[in-house]
């Protein structure tokens, strides 16, 4: 039975319906009885059904549950993601485009009855807290429980999402996934941006098919965010009380790989915690921030779960995301402990499984399987936890309103030229720095070392529009938000000694950043004006119980701007901006040309 009265909902219900022709249809209202029914179905199919998942040992682990996908289909597929927009401008250079028209025809055949003799699942599900002004409705239809029950983790799913959309509205992103034979030859996620609709076919793997997260958050919604005054951002959001009480909420931006989840489940050195300092986790992932009636820039995180990378999640490297799977937690393409029916991936302890089953299913004996070079766990596995397992989650993440944002921070991996932390001079300064944002690739991402990725924003794979058009909305954004702007700043946790050392702690100690960040904010700390922007004066950065490690000369190091690293550095973002993005039909707007030739004159006065 329907849960809505909303006319184009129903109306765009009955036309994929019409189209996909499942036996059934069902609507996921989000109660409790309908998805333990649905987690029974599930879980009781035959072994080897590529839709099985698994229940597993309700002890150690309650009400978590494990799936694996098939070998072909285990990540986000770019060359796979269109944009469709009515001109190929409107998508930009760092977008696969394809015209509208011409895109439907070509799927059309592919979902056309592609539904026979399975289940379509309706799912409504809200973007952001039930009732937020900031919130956004979708609703996804999938002819898949694994999306159903991930959707019930990482939004808020069921009749109640309704309630924003009323009963007239059309402002709802239409979504609609099948698995259909998982075939890559026919894989594609597309955006169709001007028609508020992603369509999602051949994939079962969460990054392609939960489509509230990277298609909706981020892609329609930078797009909506462009034309209705706000933005969708890849950020994180985290909170950092101080002992007297007052939190300063901040978001950040990095390109993968560089410590984005753990920045935002930090926990406060030893000394800062004894003081009273505590860290908040608002968001890990997404942020969607938008003026509030004082003027200033509020965020909310649109997600209602964490969809993590389970290697390297341990009890060091970060505690509080290793507690978010405890339970209620799908994990997908991970190993499995046969002895005690538990999980197991790279780096999360020392011990493999001797009894295990590898990601694709087969039985091994684990730590033999990773000398000869296996995985036991795919390096892009996952877990699908609900937000509220978080030990240090925000007592604001539901709150409708959002938190006020008072510091934007950008970083990359750069090995030298890139100084630990410094603020941008100004809104434009700081729209230039974000738009420069880029990581030297490590050995795990690629066969070359140190090869430079330009990543926008840590944006790139995920701006719905033209690269160029977005950044002018950044700095509308600036004009919009004035005097209110939150500061911008860069960070680059991994500047390197000529031996290849990190030579910043890392981690927790990240906290001492974030420290200066604050007080910069708050006007109680000076700085010195550099040609690239504002640097810690000497000393500012508190180093107490780390002077072994950072000492005086290390920090003149991390804080040291080299003028011929810089120089090629302005060099290089001047051929970004005409070969990357203007020559191939992106609009770098001349602010930010003038900020380049602004940074060079600094340099060479």
């Amino acid at each position: 039975m329907a849960l809505t009265n909303n006319k184009n909902v129903l109306a765009w219900v009955d036309e994929m319906v019409a189209l996909t022709k499942p036996d059934k249809v069902v609507w996921i209202d989000g109660s409790k009885e309908q998805i333990d029914a649905l987690t029974a179905e599930v879980t009781s199919l035959p072994d080897g059904d590529p839709n099985k998942m698994y229940v597993l040992n309700q002890e150690e682990l309650p009400g978590c549950l494990y799936h694996r996908t098939l070998p072909n289909d285990v990540a986000r597929v770019e060359d796979r993601t269109f944009i469709c927009t009515s001109t190929k401008e409107a998508a930009g250079p760092t977008n696969n485009w394809m015209d509208p028209a011409e895109m439907k025809a070509k799927l059309t055949p592919l979902y056309d009855g592609v539904m026979k003799g399975q289940t379509m699942y309706v799912i409504p599900y809200s973007m952001g807290p039930i009732g937020s002004p900031l919130a956004k409705v979708g609703v996804e239809l999938t002819d898949s429980i694994y999306v159903v029950l991930n959707m019930n983790i990482m939004t808020r799913m069921g009749k109640a999402a309704f309630e924003n959309l009323g009963e007239t509205s059309n402002d709802f992103v239409r979504g609609l996934h099948s698995k259909a034979n998982v075939d890559p030859e026919n894989r594609y996620i597309v955006h169709f941006p001007e028609e508020n609709t992603i369509w999602s076919i051949n994939s079962a793997y969460g990054g392609n098919v939960l489509l509230g997260k990277k298609c909706f958050a981020l892609r329609i919604a930078s797009f909506q965010g462009k034309n209705e005054g706000w933005m969708a951002e890849h950020m994180l959001i985290l909170g950092v009380q101080k002992p007297n009480g007052e939190t300063t909420y901040i978001t950040a931006a990095f390109p993968s790989a560089c410590g984005k989840t753990n920045l935002a489940m930090l926990i406060p050195p030893e000394g800062y915690q004894k003081d009273g300092y505590k860290v908040f986790t608002v968001g890990d992932d997404i942020a969607w921030m938008k003026p509030g009636a004082d003027g200033r820039l509020y965020a909310i995180n649109p997600e209602n779960g964490f969809f993590g990378v389970a290697p390297g999640t341990n009890e060091k490297s970060n505690p509080n995301a290793l507690a978010c799977t405890k339970k209620n937690t799908i994990f997908t393409n991970v190993a499995l402990n046969n002895e005690t029916n538990t999980v197991w991936w790279e780096k999360l302890d020392k011990n493999p499984p001797v009894d295990a089953t590898e990601w694709k299913g087969a039985k091994v004996n684990g730590p033999e399987y990773i000398a000869q070079g296996g995985n036991l766990a795919h390096p892009n596995s996952r877990f699908t936890a609900p937000a509220e397992n978080c030990p240090c989650i925000s007592p604001e993440f539901n709150n409708p309103a959002g938190v006020p944002i008072s510091a934007i921070i950008f970083g990359g991996r750069r090995a030298s030229t890139t100084p630990l932390v410094y603020q941008s001079f100004d809104w434009t300064h700081g729209t230039y720095i974000g738009s420069a944002v880029s990581s030297e690739t490590t050995a795990a991402a690629t066969g070359a070392v140190g090869v430079l990725r330009h990543d926008p924003m840590a944006m790139k794979p995920f701006i719905g529009y033209n690269v160029g058009d977005y950044w002018a909305h950044w700095l509308e954004m600036g004009e919009k938000l004035g005097d209110k702007a939150p500061k911008i700043f860069n960070v680059n946790w991994f500047k390197q000694d000529e031996n290849g050392n990190f030579i910043w702690p890392g981690f927790g100690d990240n906290m001492r950043v974030l420290d200066w960040i604050i007080k910069r904010c708050d006007g109680t700390v000076d700085a010195e004006e550099t040609a690239i922007g504002y640097l810690p004066k000497k000393g500012d950065i508190n180093v107490e119980g780390i002077e072994d490690e950072v000492t005086p000369e290390i920090m003149d190091k991390l804080l040291a701007v080299d003028k011929d690293l810089w120089n090629a550095e302005i060099a290089e973002m001047r051929r970004y901006y005409s070969e990357d993005i203007a020559a191939k039909g992106g609009h770098v707007p001349a602010e930010l040309v003038a900020e380049l030739d602004k940074i060079e004159a600094r340099l060479n006065a």
